[in-house]
């Protein structure tokens, strides 16, 4: 178990560069597995969950070179069909497997997968898209065993706009016989690469960025060279840590025109002044915070759940009341018991609604991380903060955050990992 030592309150200055979407990565590492040959794939983010989701495929017979967020990866070997079920406890990303793996094997043996808790994320929706498709599902305590003769196309409507389900549906939907749709799909920045780099594969998929998508299955995909977008959470979460810093930076290698316009548009209600550039963001120093009445978080193109802690913490900083509803996760308000130990003005109201009402002066403290997310939010919190702060179960931030304490040391931060 990793802690982190901050001293706050910090001034910020400088520039810091955004590494590649962990949202974007995993996905795509996962439907690899529908090639045979090398794929070379630029802008990975040397993160936890990577090296795990690696690990996973490496041991299905998959050859893996990884360095300087360049990833080499050949599947030809592959004819595992269960992966490693210790392994797969340790990621939630691992569900993204099944989808290419049902495509390139026609069963599948795997283990109920792990991860951050920040809600009930049940497999059901994954279930019923996959029997859309034809297969058959077995369980086994937490055990399912998936088979299939052939994916057949079929017009699949999801029972949520879920990310994971859509991304599953989309894998196996490129080699399934005949014509897909998929409604009611999810259509993040990191779904909208996903289907990119498919097609730059050969698949043929329609309607990327809509919440409909249409499939025509193909009979093989051929290994390709691909840049992944970067990380807009990451970015996001360094524009916050200025804002509510009082700081001034410049945030390099981010594709602005992939950013939703529901985050700009919560940083523009909350007074923070950005200057926008093809592939920069300038924050400039923010006198006054001004409250967002209502931080509602939604599917895209809503603001994201996961930026809805960090988002928090500036408002905590604001000049009135906040109310934070949280509709996707009942799990991911448990922060606000953290920042209420620093001092914050806030109150968790039920599951999925919060209070908060600022401006409050926040106090270093011995706090603890509780998912990736709020990892992230102690950190910026600590950062403004008086004195000194410690965050234990720090290493979870590694799962999605790359160098994350050389990045805000660089920005002037003092900050050190213990």
């Amino acid at each position: 178990m990793s802690k982190l030592q901050i001293n706050g309150p910090a001034r910020l200055k400088g520039e810091v560069k955004i590494s590649g979407s962990k949202n974007a990565a995993l996905p795509i590492i996962a439907a690899t597995l529908l090639t045979r040959g090398k794929n070379i794939i630029e802008n990975i983010p040397d993160i936890t969950d990577i090296h795990d989701l690696l690990k996973i495929v490496e041991k299905l017979g998959g050859k893996i070179k990884f360095q300087n967020n360049i990833l080499e990866i050949d599947n030809s070997l592959i004819n595992g069909h269960d992966p490693d079920k210790d392994l797969v406890r340790k990621i939630r990303a691992s569900v993204l497997l099944l989808g290419p793996l049902l495509a390139r094997n026609k069963k599948v043996k795997m283990s109920a997968p792990g991860g951050c808790f920040i809600g009930n994320r049940p497999l059901d929706d994954i279930f019923n898209l996959f029997e859309q498709f034809g297969a058959t599902i077995q369980e086994k305590g937490d055990i399912y065993d998936f088979n299939v003769k052939a994916l057949k196309g079929a017009d699949i409507i999801l029972r949520h706009m879920s990310v994971t389900a859509t991304e599953n549906a989309i894998m196996a939907a490129v080699m399934a016989e005949g014509k897909t749709i998929i409604r009611l799909a999810a259509c993040e920045p990191h779904v909208r690469d996903l289907c990119r780099f498919l097609n730059k594969m050969g698949a043929k998929i329609s309607g990327i960025g809509t919440n409909e998508l249409k499939i025509e299955g193909v009979k093989d995909l051929k290994p390709v060279r691909y840049k992944i977008v970067s990380d807009e959470i990451e970015a996001a979460t360094y524009i916050i840590a200025a804002a509510a810093t009082g700081s001034e930076i410049t945030i390099k290698n981010i594709e602005t025109a992939t950013i939703e316009y529901s985050i700009f548009s919560k940083f523009k209600e909350a007074g923070v002044i950005l200057e926008i550039g093809k592939d920069f963001i300038h924050v400039k120093r923010s006198t006054r915070i001004v409250p967002v009445k209502k931080l509602w978080t939604a599917p895209c193109p809503h603001f994201p759940s996961d930026l809805q802690a960090p988002f928090a913490v500036l408002m905590t900083q604001s000049d009135g009341s906040t109310l934070v509803h949280e509709t996707m996760y009942e799990g991911r308000l448990n922060y606000i018991k953290e920042l209420k130990r620093m001092g914050a003005n806030a109150s968790i109201l039920d599951p999925h609604r919060a209070v908060i009402i600022g401006p409050t002066t926040l106090y270093g403290k011995k706090i603890t991380s509780l998912d990736l997310r709020a990892g992230a939010t102690l950190i910026i919190a600590a950062l403004v903060a008086n004195g000194q702060s410690e965050i234990i179960n720090a290493e979870i931030i590694d799962r999605g955050y790359e160098n994350i304490v050389e990045k805000f040391q660089k920005l002037g931060a003092i900050i050190k990992r213990m």
